[in-house]
C-alpha cells in the first residue's frame, strides 16, 4: 500500500511539474527544461502550486516534516521579499535619473565652481575663485599669469590651519595699482607647511556652455575653459 501511495504521489508531482513546463529527469530528481522555450526558474506562484502539490499528495505513512515546511515557506518570504526590493530599487534609480539629468539641465547659463587653472575676468573686472588645501599649511600663494605667460599678480592667503577650501578674490589691479587687462588668466597655487609642500589644487569659476545627457552614467557639463566636467566635480554654483 505504501508503495502505490508514494507512485501516486510521485505521479501528481510530475503532472504538476509539467503543467508548469518543467520536466523531472529518469534519473535524477531534479527539475530539467523540458524544450526549447520552457520556463526556466520559477515565479513565486510556481513555488505555491508546488508546495501545495507537496502537502496534498505527500506519503501519509511519511508526511513532509514541519521544520521542512517552515523552511520552504521563509524561504518563499524572504524571495518574495528580494522581489519586491529590487522592484522599489529600480523605480528609485529611475527617478534618481530624471532628478539627476533635470540638475544638470539647470546648469546651463550659469558659472561653477570647480578644479582649474584657466580663469575669466568678472564684467565688473578682476576675478575670485579659490584653493582646496589636503593638510594644514603655513603659507599658501596664489599665482595669476596674463596671456602673454607673465606674472600680474601673486595673492597670499596666509596659514591654513586645517584641510580645506580657501578663497580669494583680486580686483584686476597689479602691485602698482595698474588695472590688467591681458586674460584669459592662468592660476597656480603653491602651499607648504613650513618647509613641507603640502597638495593643493586651484577651483576657478566659469560658465557652462552645456550639458550632455549619456543613457547610463552621470551627466556631463561643458565647461569655458575647463572642459567637460561631471556634476559631481562641482563645488558651487551662481
Amino acid at each position: 500500500m505504501a508503495t502505490t501511495t508514494t507512485t501516486s504521489s510521485t505521479s501528481a508531482y510530475d503532472q504538476t511539474l509539467a503543467n508548469l513546463g518543467i520536466a523531472r529527469s529518469s534519473t535524477s530528481k531534479a527539475p530539467t527544461v523540458s524544450a526549447a522555450g520552457a520556463k526556466t526558474s520559477l515565479g513565486q506562484a510556481d513555488f505555491l502550486r508546488l508546495m501545495t502539490a507537496q502537502m496534498k499528495n505527500q506519503d501519509p505513512f511519511s508526511p513532509v516534516d514541519n521544520t521542512q515546511m517552515v523552511a520552504q515557506m521563509a524561504q518563499f518570504s524572504t524571495n518574495a521579499g528580494i522581489s519586491e526590493m529590487s522592484t522599489t530599487l529600480k523605480a528609485m534609480a529611475a527617478k534618481m535619473t530624471s532628478a539627476s539629468a533635470s540638475d544638470a539641465m539647470g546648469f546651463v547659463g550659469k558659472a561653477v565652481l570647480t578644479a582649474g587653472s584657466t580663469a575669466y575676468e568678472r564684467t565688473t573686472g578682476g576675478l575670485a575663485g579659490a584653493v582646496e588645501v589636503d593638510g594644514t599649511a603655513t603659507d599658501v600663494n596664489v599665482t595669476i599669469t596674463g596671456a602673454d605667460g607673465n606674472v600680474v599678480k601673486t595673492l597670499q592667503l596666509g596659514r591654513q590651519a586645517n584641510a580645506g577650501t580657501a578663497t580669494f578674490d583680486w580686483d584686476g589691479k597689479d602691485d602698482a595699482g595698474n588695472k590688467v587687462e591681458d586674460g584669459p588668466y592662468k592660476i597656480a597655487v603653491d602651499a607648504a607647511n613650513v618647509s613641507q609642500a603640502v597638495t593643493a589644487r586651484t577651483l576657478v569659476w566659469a560658465p557652462v556652455e552645456s550639458a550632455s545627457l549619456p543613457a547610463n552614467g552621470e551627466p556631463t557639463l561643458k565647461v569655458t575653459g575647463v572642459g567637460d566636467i561631471k556634476t559631481s566635480a562641482v563645488r558651487a554654483v551662481s
